[in-house]
């Protein structure tokens, strides 16, 4: 059986955030599932609304997620990082659907978050197709 996942994909920092999609769609095929929509959101403030628009289409079974967070001279990205795993976490439990949390940061350089790339997309897909299966 090929799982039909969704993906969001944070625009900013797009060096990164597209290296890891590329990643992600990779992961995907290896594992046996698709990635047939993707949904590109300017930040990953936005990646919550696209998440849960995904979620309401009958044809998808989970979502993945991709964004980075770097660190700035403010505590901004820890505030950030903090509301959308939580908003990620209440979707996911909403819909009955698995959501990835493929963000890396907060509190993350960009050289950090360049290491991360393919660690970080591929546990963003397994996470989802592991959720889907475990029955």
């Amino acid at each position: 059986m090929t799982e039909k996942l969704g993906m969001v994909v944070s625009t900013f920092n797009y060096e990164i955030t597209g290296e890891m999609s590329k990643r992600a769609i990779e992961r995907a095929r290896e594992a046996g599932a698709k990635i047939v929509k993707v949904i590109e959101v300017p930040g990953s403030f936005e990646i919550p609304m696209a998440v849960k628009e995904l979620l309401e289409q009958k044809d998808i079974e989970g979502v993945v997620t991709i964004g980075t967070i770097i660190k700035g001279g403010t505590d901004h990205d820890m505030v950030i990082a903090h509301a959308i795993a939580k908003k990620l976490m209440d979707l996911s439990c909403e819909y009955g659907k698995p959501v990835s949390l493929g963000i890396s940061g907060p509190n993350i350089t960009w050289q950090q978050a360049e290491k991360r790339i393919e660690e970080y997309a591929t546990r963003a897909v397994d996470s989802v197709v592991k959720m889907l299966r475990k029955g």
